[in-house]
């Protein structure tokens, strides 16, 4: 990742002009950098602008699992799967499904 896109990203939040796609990206760098509670903020806050983003789900649901919190890692991969199976997204549907069914038997 270029450097400075942490910075400009964080700046835009700062300023209210965040939105879902930066918030995801936000949680991606934070998660590569093991800051797994402000990328898990970051995640949730992007599915609360938007609430049908396939790839929030799973961010949010791999950050989850590296937290240790492997209930709500089960529950996101879940939802996500759901929400991206009704969204036509198939390819993050079965990603996430796989992924949610590793987690229960495990």
């Amino acid at each position: 990742m270029p450097a400075g896109i942490r910075e400009a990203l964080e700046k835009q939040v700062t300023e209210g002009k965040d939105n879902a796609l930066c918030r995801l990206t936000l949680g991606r760098i934070l998660a590569g950098e093991d800051r797994l509670d402000e990328a898990i903020a970051h995640l949730t806050r992007a599915l609360e602008l938007d609430p049908d983003y396939s790839a929030a789900y799973s961010a949010l649901g791999k950050a989850y699992q590296r937290n240790g919190e492997k209930a709500r890692a089960i529950e996101t991969f879940g939802k996500g799967a759901d929400v991206a199976t009704r969204k036509g997204d198939l390819q993050a549907a079965r990603q996430m499904q796989v992924l949610h069914r590793k987690l229960n038997k495990g």
